[in-house]
């Protein structure tokens, strides 16, 4: 179990599951880059766990040290070797001068970088900070993180072929609501409803209207926003920009353009196909996904819980939930995992595939109640063309764990994070 402390300004601050790797970056780097969305909480995670005197820590949403860092952003480390800038995407001018901070101070010198833009995605950032830096994204909340829990060894049980024995969980909480609310620190007091709509329609317009418009110089909101619809629409989907590109009236390249901006501001995220060995056509096109259910149910227009369950997107938005909780447990891994996607052109799919080195798990998504023997067709395929992975799992909405095959196991979604 987990500790959660009280901050100065009253708030509970629940331990992430990313902190340990954090720390341990820091030890051994001299920058290291905390990236993610707005609200994820990057600067309560550093502020608790950089939270020594030694640590100077200035924000470049701060006008005065936003005009500081790009007229003269030495001064922001003068007389210190260890800082922390915060949405350091602010003002992209400011690594070059770490980069000589680094190469002329040696390895005494420590940065810790966090911004609402992924660097690795801004090609003359990340080429400043080539060999110097070590990268996270910090995700929405893991329920298991909610819940003070430590995070569970299940992927490195399922990379040896291991599996929790069978059994009868506790009851789980109705994924439903939680996919409405949505995993960010400051929606986890609230109730499905008036308030938390309120809120995702703050984010939105905060989004659009301050961040685009200074990271992306995007005029257009209202495209924007009607591409952010349409793709909300299709989260959990092939990403099919041709599609899209008619259903918004948008030119084409516009809509990559959005899309890659959507994907950089770390709202969004596209999935890669997985493709090993060649003996099947195989389909290349990534699927997307945003990065909070809530956001994207909160796009499409659900704001009560009983037409959520009915729509027709609850299973995209249940995948989302399970894409989340994976992402989480993948960043822990060691070496680290990479998650894909596998599709046949008959339309035959593996709706996630973590690879680890030579190794793969292969995981499907179901999010009735029951696991039936059908629901694992496509992971037999699986195993049969890749006899190399270590086993698959079929993730579904009930409480049992049940082995369904030789190498297959239907888990609870709760497995994910208790």
């Amino acid at each position: 179990m987990m500790s959660d402390s009280r901050s100065d300004n009253g708030l509970i601050y629940k331990t992430r599951w990313l902190a340990p790797l954090v720390r341990e970056a820091v030890a051994h780097h001299p920058v290291v880059v905390v990236t993610g969305a707005r609200q994820v909480g990057k600067s309560t995670l550093l502020g608790h766990e950089l939270s020594s005197k030694q640590w100077r820590y200035a924000t470049l949403d701060n006008f005065d040290e936003l005009r500081q860092a790009q007229k003269a952003p030495e001064a922001l480390w003068a007389g210190t070797d260890h800082v922390i800038i915060d949405e350091v995407q602010r003002a992209p001018e400011v690594l070059s001068a770490i980069k000589r901070a680094v190469d002329e101070r040696g390895r005494r010198m420590r940065f810790v970088l966090s911004g609402s833009a992924n660097l690795l995605l801004m090609t003359k950032v990340s080429e400043s900070l080539a060999g110097r830096a070590v990268y996270f994204d910090l995700l929405p909340m893991t329920l298991g993180e909610i819940g003070c829990l430590e995070a569970p060894k299940l992927l490195e049980r399922l990379f040896e072929g291991k599996w929790p024995k069978e059994s009868a969980t506790s009851a789980p909480s109705d994924p439903a609501a939680m996919m409405l609310r949505g995993f960010l620190p400051p929606l986890l007091d609230m109730q499905p409803g008036r308030p938390v709509s309120q809120w995702w329609d703050g984010y939105v317009a905060t989004y659009l209207e301050r961040d685009l418009r200074q990271f992306a110089r995007i005029d257009a909101l209202g495209d924007f926003r009607r591409l952010m619809e349409t793709l909300a629409l299709r989260s959990g989907q092939l990403l099919n920009q041709s599609e899209a590109s008619r259903d918004c009236a948008l030119p084409q390249a516009t809509v990559n353009r959005y899309i890659n901006i959507l994907e950089a501001s770390c709202v969004a995220f596209r999935l890669p196909a997985f493709a090993r060995n060649r003996t099947k056509r195989l389909i290349k096109s990534p699927k997307f996904y945003w990065f909070d259910p809530g956001l994207a149910a909160h796009l499409v227009g659900y704001h009560d819980v009983d037409s959520l369950r009915k729509a027709r997107e609850y299973g995209g938005f249940f995948e989302s939930l399970v894409l989340l909780h994976l992402r989480a447990l993948a960043q822990l891994s060691f070496p680290r995992t990479s998650l894909h996607y596998w599709r046949t052109v008959s339309g035959q799919e593996v709706d996630f595939v973590l690879e680890r080195g030579r190794s793969l798990v292969a995981f499907e998504v179901k999010a009735s109640s029951q696991a039936q023997h059908s629901d694992c067709d496509n992971l037999r395929l699986f195993l049969k063309e890749y006899p190399e992975s270590a086993c698959g799992v079929l993730v579904y909405g009930g409480r049992e764990i049940r082995v369904m095959d030789k190498k297959i196991v239907a888990l609870p979604w709760t497995a994910l994070f208790a």
